[in-house]
């Protein structure tokens, strides 16, 4: 049971290892013009910049899909 006891605190400390190192990096998507998004390794958002072009109310229905698909492509 110690051996088993060993082995589980091991396994936590790669986790958090792993853990660590995937919110260190990050990723910068652009994947529709003028939508860019930055997030880390751990799924934690650090900025969204969306153009001013975009930001116009008559770009509303064409904003929204685009945010979605670029915040999924970010995860």
């Amino acid at each position: 049971m110690f051996d088993r006891m060993k082995q589980f605190i091991e396994m936590k400390k790669q986790a958090d290892r792993i853990k660590k190192e995937l919110s260190a990096a990050s990723v910068d998507i652009e994947e529709t013009p003028g939508i860019r998004i930055k997030i880390t390794g751990d799924q934690t958002f650090q900025s969204v910049e969306i153009s001013e072009e975009l930001l116009q109310p008559a770009n509303r229905e064409k904003l929204q899909p685009a945010l979605l698909r670029s915040l999924n492509a970010a995860i």
